[in-house]
């Protein structure tokens, strides 16, 4: 699907199998800027963090980045100091190689927590990554990334900005541990737009709050994700800055990107078959209504009646009560899609037929309506099957 896209200009990238895994898997991938790129990030919020999130954050601080270094298969998490090491050896090596400072090379890993890195597959990996990287390897980029994932997900936009040409490419793993403050996901999105710093950092900030801080797959939140952004300005525009005329279409287009990304992780959630969207509406406050959102979205008794085709709407009425958002259960409103179920807290006199024909859809909605105030949230999430077990007892 993605084997004829292109990298933005002065871009390359690569992926392959340094046999950290088994079977001939990708497992490593690497992308390269010509020269230095603006450079924001968003990591994860867990106290826990991996020994690569540490150090990218040390080396956000210089802001300008050459590339983008990862593996897959061990995420180097709970690995103590020599984690560190290892971490700042995959970015030494990358640097010594491209010709760039340590401090200009991200690095990022997922997989089990616990095992030290191979360096000593990992370094002679990094080595064939750079001799590797072409600007039409994105397929096999995306591939490297995966872990738990059926599918690579890449999603592309093309914006005109200053009369000049500019592409967006981005890439996600993830697909379990997901949610909240995003997920067991990377995410890589490069430009060759020129973008000034403090506001891409903006930017990206945004873009990720209202996708990958969107999403739920079962409620787990992980030690390594990260969403790192490069901008080479190969495209030859102006630097863009919040006041520039064209800032607006460039950062719709980032946003558009990730919530493309963030849907794809959603609906390659483990084992699921059904992507839920869960919109509450009438909360005293937005902050409240995402609470709401959230409490049902997470909620493993919801998951598997969604599984098993069974609207349980009792089980969205206690997701809400016990939130932290302010309910009075005698005003809530429940529709599944459409069809409304739910009316001043009880229940309406539909056929069970019409609400399991909506569960039974892969793609549907739980509308939830607290008549309390002006607050609304949206959180996207889906079903747990007997399938997500299996992935997850080893």
């Amino acid at each position: 699907m993605y084997s004829n896209l292109q990298m933005p200009k002065g871009f390359k990238c690569a992926g392959i199998a340094a046999g950290i895994k088994s079977g001939g898997v990708k497992d490593m991938a690497l992308i390269i800027s010509d020269v230095p790129a603006a450079s924001p990030a968003v990591f994860t919020q867990n106290q826990v963090c991996a020994a690569p999130v540490k150090v990218c954050r040390e080396h956000l601080a210089h802001g300008v980045a050459h590339a983008i270094v990862m593996n897959s298969g061990i995420a180097n998490a709970c690995t103590g100091s020599e984690g560190i090491v290892a971490a700042r050896a995959m970015a030494a090596e990358a640097a010594a190689i491209i010709g760039c400072e340590p401090q200009e090379v991200f690095i990022c890993s997922t997989g089990r927590i616990g095992p030290q890195l191979p360096l000593d597959k990992i370094v002679p990996g990094i080595g064939t990554l750079v001799a590797a990287a072409q600007g039409g390897n994105v397929k096999e980029t995306a591939e490297a990334m995966m872990t738990t994932d059926t599918r690579p997900k890449v999603s592309v936009a093309e914006i005109t900005v200053d009369g000049k040409a500019v592409r967006i490419v981005g890439f996600a793993k993830g697909a379990g541990m997901i949610e909240p403050n995003m997920a067991t996901m990377l995410s890589f999105i490069a430009t060759d737009a020129a973008v000034e710093q403090h506001a891409f950092q903006s930017a990206l900030k945004k873009a990720v709050d209202a996708s990958f801080n969107r999403i739920s797959v079962d409620g787990d939140q992980s030690t390594n994700d990260t969403v790192l952004a490069l901008a080479n300005g190969a495209a030859g525009n102006l630097p863009l800055g919040e006041s520039s005329k064209d800032w607006k279409p460039f950062s719709m287009a980032l946003e558009k990107v990730c919530f493309e990304l963030a849907m794809m992780i959603v609906h390659d959630g483990e084992g699921a078959d059904k992507f839920v969207t869960v919109n509450v509406a009438g909360a005293r406050s937005d902050d409240e209504a995402n609470l709401a959102a959230r409490s049902v979205a997470n909620s493993m008794l919801n998951k598997t009646a969604w599984a098993g085709t069974y609207p349980n709407w009792g089980r969205i009425m206690d997701a809400i009560g016990y939130s932290k958002a302010k309910v009075l259960e005698e005003q809530v409103s429940i529709h599944y899609d459409d069809r409304q179920v739910v009316a001043n807290g009880m229940r309406t006199d539909i056929p069970q037929e019409d609400l399991i024909k909506v569960v039974s859809q892969t793609d549907f909605a739980i509308n939830i309506d607290l008549h309390l105030g002006e607050g609304t949230a949206t959180v996207y999430t889906c079903n747990c099957t007997e399938e997500y077990v299996r992935i997850n007892v080893t």
